[in-house]
Formats: structure tokens, sequence, C-alpha cells
């Protein structure tokens, strides 16, 4: 904990008692690596933005040379764990009471001292430019607020998948989070703030103010604090959130007796706001005053919105501003007006980091040279507050003082991320076969089952570092964040976007990270791989001794036997751990017999007697006896029909899903001895690619642009995904322009019972588009 005293009071026209305790290295994470700065100051909150380069571990496997001593016992390849540096962007929100605190504390812990500039937007940078350029010693480089909230706006959409939700105050789920589209452009961004604007945004940088009122959130503020004598913005929507506008408000039946039905006006609808108080001789509670207050100048924003969107045919309508700020009161009456007045056709659009995109957009202005939307980028759940949350705990004393810190924190990925060329339609795809948000007694059965694997992934991870000494203390940490982490989404299922088995599987593998554990399973994915490889040519042979038609079901048999092989599925890695010596056929002999829970067996085999496909893309799952055994058998008999493969695995560790590192490895050990996989190497038939992902889950609307662009390249018509993370979990829905074929274990009682199965029951989904889609996938555009 680091405690801030202010020391110098001239400058600033506040008076409360400066001295507050903040715990530093949750809040202003990693300073002395930070580059670039840049600041939003609104009236009531600031949003200080900084780059830094983060440095931390990743697994590197190297293949060993067999011909020289430097092997060592039975093992292909050696695990390495190095230093890596990479980008991540700093996001922090805090109330402008505490802006000399903070910059003092930045200040203090700024090692870098090449940074000369400050970017700021936002009314209050004049305010308090002189205050900033003292503290800092930086220039501050003013930006135009409304560029910088487009260019916020469109960073967030691009890159945060649940970025966007509508709210729906009486549903079981508050907020229901939108799909991105491939393609966000053209939308209206309405911002409101102390007035209204109303802003078309065409491109990156292309938007036009098309409108705008001043009746805003000012007008709310200032008639609020005249009506109810309450100054704080907060206060009067608290007020307005427990009072009844018919108190005050005129309606349809005060007038007419009831609705008015040759006009279509309902009985309850707003004839006149505040037509009451004119005529009644009584008092009006503030809590009734602020509430038709409120509804007025929703309603007002609403209409205006609604036509600005009919004028210029657009249907995404995004709200943000000071007086959206994720209140659910001003949402639920937002949402109430754009819902009357377009008659549902056109939603009202929310942000989850509204509050940042004047920040980002002022970091974005001052980080063109660097050109970061040459990127993907992506929200590191183990540094982000979430929607909704309570930052990290004040002292104490300060709790009163409303003293609340928000953090996002987004890492820089490797390369730019695209959508599969092959979705039927990108903008309706949804990758989560099942909302926890919405589906609660799913949402507590997954929760407890995360926090009952704790302790083992606890145990792995300092399994996975016996020369590190201080592991234990690093694994411990985790846990603790973690299990927050989860504590946290039990009360707020939506702080990160649609709660998920995959967002969850997600925030364990950022935490784990975060505390320097980048591959627990190195060790097990290890030893599994030196195992099965010494099976793979007698497994092989006995296949080739088949007939053809025994063959082919011997190999979707071999697939899934070797997707049991799971460490990330409680009931196998019990079993795992308690038996080493559970080998393939007994993984063969817990597979239900046939019919399967889905069995589309009948119509692959019937497909296989026609002409090869041209390319098949395979999404890979578990390193070990599932890649060797299973999936390489079934590649080779592709490869024989003259049908191109492209392996598609991930591009860093999660669970003991193979890694393409890993998978390079592999596929040259086993071309050594299999001259089919040596021939589709040698003749390019066979390619190995990353996926762009590190997540035992798969998003197909976020892959390498390597692996999009192959896809066209090679013609593909064939998809093929294994697995109960990639296939289940996510996927499972999943309609493509292409054959495709899912295929996995159920190795999970609750989600058997929830299928209509059991433990161990089969996903076996081969489908087929229609004709024209069909075509059209083969020669991709």
């Amino acid at each position: 904990m680091a405690e801030f005293v202010r020391v110098d009071s001239s400058t600033s026209g506040h008076t409360m008692d400066k001295s507050i305790t903040l715990p530093p290295d949750e809040i202003f994470r990693n300073l002395e690596n930070a580059k670039r700065f840049a600041i939003d100051i609104g009236g009531s909150l600031t949003k200080l933005a900084y780059y830094s380069t983060v440095q931390h571990k990743v697994a590197k496997v190297r293949s060993f040379d067999h011909t020289t001593k430097e092997a060592t016992g039975d093992n292909l390849y050696e695990i390495s764990v190095q230093e890596e540096v990479t980008a991540r962007l700093h996001f922090i929100k805090f109330e402008n009471a505490y802006i000399e605190t903070c910059l003092d504390f930045v200040k203090d812990h700024l090692v870098n001292t090449e940074t000369k500039v400050i970017k700021a937007t936002g009314g209050g940078a004049h305010k308090f430019k002189e205050l900033i350029e003292r503290k800092l010693g930086l220039k501050v480089d003013k930006e135009d607020e409304m560029t910088c909230l487009i260019k916020g706006c469109n960073f967030v959409l691009r890159n945060i998948p649940h970025e966007a939700f509508v709210y729906a105050k009486h549903a079981d789920s508050e907020f229901r989070f939108q799909t991105t589209q491939p393609d966000i452009f053209p939308y209206l961004l309405v911002n409101i703030g102390s007035g209204v604007s109303i802003v078309k945004v065409e491109s990156e940088d292309k938007f036009e103010r098309i409108g705008g009122s001043s009746i805003g959130g000012g007008t709310f503020w200032g008639l609020g604090a005249l009506l109810t004598k309450t100054k704080r913005f907060d206060e009067l929507l608290q007020l307005a959130s427990k009072g009844q506008h018919t108190s005050v408000d005129m309606l349809v039946k005060d007038i007419y007796g009831g609705s008015y039905g040759s006009l279509g006006l309902t009985g309850d609808l707003i004839a006149s706001s505040f037509g009451k108080s004119a005529t009644a001789d009584k008092e009006f509670s503030k809590e009734d005053m602020a509430k038709s207050l409120l509804h007025m100048i929703s309603n007002d924003i609403g209409q205006l919105a609604c036509l600005y969107a009919k004028l210029h045919n657009l249907s995404r309508v995004y709200f943000g501003g000071f007086f959206i700020r994720g209140h659910p009161v001003t949402m639920h009456t937002i949402t109430y007006s754009i819902n009357f007045f377009t008659k549902g056709e056109v939603q009202a659009l929310f942000l989850r980091h509204e509050g940042y995109l004047g920040a980002i957009g002022a970091f974005l202005k001052g980080a063109e040279e660097d050109n970061p939307n040459q990127y993907s980028w992506g929200e590191n759940y183990a540094g982000s507050s979430g929607l909704m949350s309570v930052s990290p705990d004040m002292n104490p004393m300060q709790r009163a003082r409303s003293g609340t810190f928000d953090m996002l924190e987004m890492d820089r990925l490797e390369g730019k991320l695209v959508n599969l060329p092959l979705l039927q339609d990108a903008s309706s795809y949804i990758p989560d076969t099942v909302d926890l948000t919405e589906d609660a007694h799913a949402r507590e059965y997954w929760l407890y089952c995360f926090e009952e694997a704790l302790d083992g992934v606890v145990k792995r991870a300092v399994a996975s570092q016996p020369d590190m000494p201080e592991a234990a203390e690093r694994a411990e940490k985790f846990r603790q964040k973690y299990r927050h982490k989860l504590q946290t989404l039990r009360h707020q299922p939506f702080a990160y976007g649609s709660l998920t088995v995959r967002s969850l599987l997600d925030t364990r593998e950022h935490c784990l990270n975060e505390f320097n554990f980048p591959d627990p399973y190195s060790k097990i994915k290890q030893r599994e791989n030196d195992m099965a490889l010494k099976y793979y040519q007698k497994a092989v042979k006995c296949l080739d001794e088949l007939s053809w038609e025994e063959r082919q079901f011997a190999l979707v048999r071999g697939v899934l036997a070797g997707n049991v092989f799971d460490w990330g599925a409680k009931a196998v890695s019990d079993v795992l751990e308690s038996d080493p010596e559970f080998g393939f056929e007994q993984a063969k002999r817990q597979l239900e017999e046939r019919p399967w829970l889905v069995d589309s067996y009948d119509q692959w085999f019937e497909r296989l007697k026609g002409p090869p496909h041209k390319c098949a893309m395979f999404f890979v799952d578990n390193s070990g006896v599932d890649i060797i055994l299973g999936v390489m058998p079934f590649v080779r008999e592709l490869l024989s029909r003259g049908t191109e493969v492209v392996l598609a695995s991930n591009s860093g560790p999660a669970l003991n899903d193979v890694t393409n590192g890993e998978l390079q490895i592999l596929t040259e050990s086993i071309a050594a001895m299999d001259p089919v996989i040596q021939a589709g190497l040698r003749e390019d038939r066979l390619t190995l690619v990353q996926s762009g992902s590190s997540s035992p889950c798969l998003d197909l609307s976020r892959l390498d642009k390597v692996l999009a662009m192959v896809v066209r390249e090679r013609k593909t018509d064939l998809v093929i995904i294994e697995g109960m993370g990639r296939a289940i979990h996510t996927n499972y829905y999943a309609m493509l322009r292409c054959e495709s074929l899912k295929m996995a274990v159920i190795k999970n009682s609750w989600l058997a019972d929830r299928l209509g199965g059991k433990l161990f029951s089969v996903v076996f989904k081969y489908e087929v588009p229609a004709p024209s889609q069909h075509s059209a996938a083969l020669t991709p555009s």
C-alpha cells in the first residue's frame, strides 16, 4: 500500500482532504515501463491512459538434435521459460477530486524520461492544463474531443467482442450483449453530456455531427438541482430511481379517462411532463420530480435519436456520455423511449467501456506513428475491473467519498484477427453455446466447477516450475486473484460481457500469465507426446490392415478416443492422475457404442465414397494421444484420398492443448517415420498454421489473418473442429458455407445430462450447407 498526501493545495478549488491510500500495484500498473500518456478530463471524472511494455514469461519449445549429445533421455524437445516483451494499454478512471494525488503518484513512479508530451481531451483539459504540466513535467497537447470520442468508439467496437449491449431492466439478464459486426460502420453515436451531440460515423476518419440539442445531461442536473436542492448528479439519479413519475406527469388517461384508441395512444402514456404540477394543490416529493424530469429529458433525446436514425437510414445507435455512465435508471428510460418511437425496429445500444472512449481516442492520436490499428488487441481480464464493478478497496475512511478507481487493460496480440471466411453469416455468428449470464442454474454449476478445480491448477502451476522456489508464492497469488474474479462474476456475471465457459477459461489463463505461469501443463504435454510417438507406427500399421470400410470407422473412433485425454476435464484428469498408464485402447472402451448422442457417421461415410475434398481445415485440440494417435492417422487418410490438409493449432498455451510450436516438432518427428505425412509436407499438401488463439475454446470471428488467407487460397471445402471446448462449449451451432465435421467426447457429467446423454457420450456432427452456399464456399471471395 502506498499513501498519498497532497502537499500543495493552492491550485485547485477542491477542499477535501487529499490524503488517500491506494494499492498502486492494482491500479497504476507497470508505470516504470510506461511510454506514452493521454488524459481525458470531464466534469467529474478523469480517465488516464498510457502504453507500457510488459515483460512476462513464455514457454518455448525447441527440438533436440538427436544426432548429437544434446539430446537427453527420450525427450523429443526441451521446454524453456523465456522472457518476452509485449505491449499493453492501461486505462484508469477516477474522480477529479483525486487528480492531484494520482498525478503525484505517476510522477514519483515514472522512470521513462523520453515522454515529453501528454495528449489531453475533455472539457477539463484546459482547466487542469497548468496542474498537469507542473506535476508531470510534460507538455499538454490538446486534441479535439469529438474526434477522440469517435476514435475510441471505433477501437472498442473493433477489438472487444462483447462491447455493446442492450439494457433490459425486467429481464433475467439485464445486460444482453451484442455480437460485434464484421463491419462496424455506419453507426449513430448519441453523446449525452451537458447537451446532446448526434454524430453519424461512416468510417475510421469520416464522421459528421448531424444534429443535437441543448436539452441534455446538464439540463437534467441543473433543473434537478433547482427542483430538489440536490447538487450531486449521482444523488439526483438515486432520487429518480425511487420516484413515481405518474404523481407529477399528466397521462393520457388523466385527460381521456383511458386510452385514445383512434390515435393508438395507451392510457399510461405521458401526455404532459409535469402536467399535474400546474393544477394540483400539493407538494411533490423530490423523488417524483426527479423521475418526471428524467423521463422528460430521456424521451426528448430518444425521439431525436430515432428521427436522425430514420433520416439517415441507420439501424445501429450507440448512446454515451456522462448522462449514461452505466446508470441503470438512465439506460432504462433511454431504452424505453427508443422502443416506443421506433416500435422496436431500432435498439438502444450502450457500451461497456463508454467512459474510456475519449482517453482511448486521445491515446490513439498520440500513437499514430506506431499504427496501433494494424494489430488486434484483447481485453486482459486479469487487469480489468469490468462493467459496474467495485474497484480495489480504498482505505475504509475513504469509502464514503465514492473513491472509485476502475481499470481497463488491453494486450496487443501478435497480429490482426479476422473472421473465418467460411462463416455462413459472420454478422449473426455467436461462438458460445450457452450464455451463463442468462442461465442462472448453469452459471452456478460452472462457477462451482472452476472453484473446485482451483487447487489442482495451483498444484500443476507449481510443478511446472520446479527450479523456481518462489513459484509457490506466485501460485498462491494466482489462486487469490482468480478466486476473487469468480466471486465478482457470481455477483456481476455481466462484468466482462456475456459470461460463458470460454470466458471463465480465458480469465483463468490471463490470471496464470499475470503471475508468470505461461504453461502449467508443459511437462505433462511433453511426457504424453513422447509416450504417444512410440505407438504411432503400430497404430498406423493396425489401421492399414483393416478393410477400407472398417478403417474409416476406426479412424473416427481413434479421434474420439484421443479426445478423451483432456486435462481440462475433471472426470479425465482424476483418472490420469490416479492411473498414469491409462492408454489409448482403454479410452476407446470408455466411448459409448453407436448410435451416439449426436450421430451423423452414416452420412459422413456415404460422403467418403464420393470425390475427395479439395482442402480440409482441421482445428486440433489436445497434445499427446489426441494429436498423435487420433488426429494424425485421420489426417494421413485425408492426404491419401487426395485432400490437402491445414492443421490449425493454438498460438499460445492453454491447458494441455497442443501449440503451433509443439505441433511443428511433432509433425516433423512423425514425418520421419511416415512417408505419407512426409510427402504431404514436402509437396505442400500438409500445412500447419496458428489459429491466433490461446484459449481451450474457439472463436471463429477472431482468427489469425494468415489462417484466413490460407482458407481462401486453398479453396477449403471441409472444416473439422475437434474437442469439447471448440465443438461443444463453442461452435456447436456455428453454420458454415462448406461441409463441416464436429467431433467431441463429453467429459463432464452435468453437460452430458444437459444434452440428454451420459459421461463419455459422443458428438459426431456432420453438416452440409445448402447447395448455393456450398458452391460459394469453393470459391470464397
